[in-house]
């Protein structure tokens, strides 16, 4: 497994997450969806969304632009790729004792997407961790 490629890899799925996000208030309809909450909770979806954007785009920028910095052994790297692979472990773990299954079951799209992602936090996962092993072996 070339760490490397998978690294970038997993930058520019994250960059295209960020991207995805933009249109996730269209898509789930949240203006008409959030017009029964408070002002202050409607501003908590919204704002609560850029900042994940901003995140997905962040981690993007650290493994597009300093990937030789997370393979080369050392405390920060390890660090990183640590919470990297804590952060979507846990996001994978969201993806199937959170959500509840009625969101998806017998819905053919939602299912789908349930398992494409399911896919995808899996590799992230995989590709954080295998990183940070590697890492430890210097």
């Amino acid at each position: 497994m070339d760490v490397t490629f998978h690294l970038r890899l997993a930058g520019l799925l994250l960059a295209a997450l960020a991207v995805m996000g933009l249109f996730l208030p269209r898509r789930f309809n949240w203006k008409q969806e959030s017009a029964s909450l408070s002002l202050l909770n409607r501003q908590i979806l919204y704002v609560h969304n850029g900042f994940i954007i901003l995140l997905l785009l962040m981690f993007a920028a650290l493994l597009l632009g300093l990937t030789r910095s997370l393979t080369e052994p050392s405390p920060l790297a390890r660090g990183v790729l640590g919470a990297l692979t804590l952060f979507w472990f846990a996001r994978l773990l969201v993806q199937w004792f959170v959500y509840d299954r009625r969101l998806w079951r017998g819905h053919a799209f939602n299912t789908t997407m349930h398992f494409l992602f399911t896919g995808l936090w899996i590799y992230f996962t995989a590709t954080f961790a295998t990183a940070l092993w590697l890492n430890f072996r210097g």
